[in-house]
């Protein structure tokens, strides 16, 4: 959909596309994967933005259904639309969601002695960020 039907007399630049307004960003450097939410993921799904070491990043896989390996996996905190969206943690804080329906996400465990011991996030580009992980 494009938003410049509706709102015709704005400059595109503040026009905010749905997709991007859902849509966490995945920042992965030499030395961290960082998963970085919005001010409003942040409020409502009670969460800051997960920064995780190269080195710490354990098992990498692809999940084509994100959302139902979410729904099955205990009580969240945070923001949760069940069968839409999540941007949630479990009550240990052992997992965290960050997770849309229709897109495939990345699954990494983390080893660095911390509570969060697994991350589940959703990106059209699944595949090739699990390969770029997978070759630390």
């Amino acid at each position: 959909m494009d938003l410049r039907s509706f709102y015709p007399n704005t400059r595109p630049a503040a026009i905010l596309d749905a997709d991007t307004l859902w849509r966490v960003r995945v920042v992965v450097t030499d030395d961290a994967v960082e998963i970085r939410l919005a001010w409003w993921q942040k409020i409502l799904g009670l969460m800051r933005d997960v920064v995780v070491a190269r080195r710490d990043v354990g098992e990498v896989s692809v999940v084509d259904d994100p959302i139902a390996v979410a729904l099955g996996s205990g009580i969240k905190v945070g923001l949760r639309l069940p069968w839409l969206y999540y941007v949630a943690r479990t009550i240990r804080l052992d997992e965290a969601f960050l997770v849309r329906r229709g897109v495939p996400a990345v699954s990494f465990t983390v080893n660095d002695g911390r509570p969060l011991q697994r991350v589940l996030v959703s990106t059209p580009h699944a595949a090739e960020l699990a390969e770029q992980l997978r070759a630390a």
